[in-house]
């Protein structure tokens, strides 16, 4: 197997389009390709899904660990040709600005895949060199193996380019330079690109990138470039087993408004015992037979509220399950779901669209952006994914608020971002617990393990 990472000095430089034009043309010519995906980032893997019809696997140092990240990156790439891992934000960004933590740069050491840096051209002629060169010589551990500029404005910027890489770095070559083409713009809003399950790249988008990549980039080039990853450091970590003979039926919301979940939860659930059965809280008139737990991750309920307002008895099938006391966990999206409903930002207070009405608050969306980066949080009391003291890291980022949750409701998230103690949050009502944080299982595997038995015992006491 060959691996690539696509990476970049920064956000906004087109990783994102390069790397699904590169997969899907692997992917035409007969390749396997395992995509992969660096940091807490939920949308492109979607659009990586599309392409390459697996699911993209995020690889995150921070939350998982280096040990975790080198044991799913050889689980999920093992059956495939070529590995394509695109990058998060600048190359060497991630936690801080002294860490290598949570970057793409820690992912390449921790696969051994080689770097391709894709570079926005717009606006530079030479000074690209000296930026190539500050990244090639920064961290000598890191292969960076060749460069693809972006945005090119002519064959003659492409041209200087050309030359000034050869002249300043001539031992790292161009594998191609990709002119400006707003045909190839994905659209995007508060949280990043539109979701792949709202925007299904039409045919007619795929076949010009694919012409624009073939014409572009030196294909056989960039394949030799690939390389097969360094031997693996270390082993990973104890994974959780199956604790009972019979699986567990966990339902997971997946459709357009709840999309937001690491395959990786799903993966380490299954292997702690759990049956995934996946459903639509938009679509379906009620849940899953037999289910013995619920799972409601993230996404755009806000974009969906009045279809998901009118599923009365997709709303009235969870509300029964969660009095009743089934295991219920709710991410960010999902937690807003089973907040009462949500109110519009400006207007009457009757245009509130009512959602399931478990936590006894209601959402609102904000202008602005409301919370953003990675956290981690410690159990401070018995719950349905663990119990006090168990540490898990994860990542929050959402455009909305909830309003004062009542003092009688149980906090268990103890909240730490970075060195700063935030606000507790992991609200608890019966066996239901919601919170704004997408927890990463693969920092804490235990949680699934934990899930899993809780919801086996909802199942016990059914009978």
């Amino acid at each position: 197997m060959k691996s690539l990472i696509i990476a970049a000095p920064q956000s906004g430089s087109g990783k994102t389009t390069v790397t699904i034009g590169i997969m899907e043309v692997l992917k035409l010519r007969g390749l396997r390709v395992a995509p992969f995906k660096v940091g807490p980032d939920f949308i492109d893997p979607g659009y990586h899904r599309l392409v390459t019809g697996r699911p993209s696997i995020n690889l995150d140092g921070w939350m998982c660990g280096p040990a975790f990240v080198r044991e799913t990156f050889s689980l999920h790439a093992k059956d495939a040709d070529i590995a394509v891992i695109e990058g998060v934000m600048g190359l060497f960004d991630g936690f801080g600005g002294r860490s290598e933590e949570g970057s793409t740069a820690q992912i390449a050491k921790l696969t051994g895949a080689p770097v391709v840096l894709v570079v926005n051209a717009r606006g530079q002629a030479r000074s690209v060199a000296a930026m190539v060169r500050g990244f090639a010589s920064f961290d000598p551990d890191v292969r960076l193996a060749g460069v693809i500029f972006n945005n090119v404005g002519s064959d003659s910027h492409a041209r200087i380019l050309r030359e000034a890489m050869e002249a300043a770095e001539p031992s790292l070559p161009v594998i191609g330079c990709i002119p400006a083409d707003d045909r190839l713009d994905i659209p995007s809003r508060h949280l990043g690109l539109v979701t792949a399950e709202e925007n299904r790249l039409p045919a007619h988008f795929l076949d010009h990138l694919v012409n624009v990549i073939k014409d572009s980039l030196d294909l056989g080039l960039l394949w030799s470039v690939a390389d097969s990853p360094g031997p693996a450091a270390g082993t990973g970590p104890a994974l959780p087993t199956a604790t009972g003979s019979e699986p567990v039926r966990i339902g997971v919301a997946r459709d357009e408004a709840f999309c937001f979940v690491y395959e990786d939860n799903l993966r380490l659930l299954s292997a702690a015992g759990a049956e995934i059965v996946p459903f639509s809280p938009l679509r379906d008139e009620t849940l899953p037979a037999d289910l013995q737990g619920l799972y409601l991750p993230g996404g755009y309920p806000e974009l969906f509220a009045g279809q998901l307002a009118a599923n009365l008895s997709m709303k009235e099938a969870i509300a029964l399950a969660a009095a009743d006391g089934m295991p219920v966990y709710a991410e960010c999206g999902g937690f807003m779901y089973l907040t009462e409903g949500l109110v519009p930002l400006q207007g009457p207070i009757e245009a509130t669209h009512r959602f399931v009405g478990v936590f006894p608050v209601t959402t609102r969306m904000l202008p602005r952006r409301k919370a953003l980066g990675y956290r981690e949080i410690e159990l401070a009391g018995e719950s349905i994914i663990g119990g006090p003291g168990m540490v898990a890291r994860g990542h929050e980022f959402h455009y909305s608020e909830i309003s004062e949750m009542p003092v009688g409701i149980e906090r268990l998230f103890r909240v730490r971002r970075g060195s700063v103690e935030l606000e507790m949050e992991g609200y608890r009502v019966r066996n239901c617990l919601g919170s704004y944080l997408h927890l990463h299982f693969g920092s804490c595997p235990g949680l699934a393990v934990c899930f899993v038995e809780n919801c086996r015992n909802y199942c016990r006491q059914e009978l």
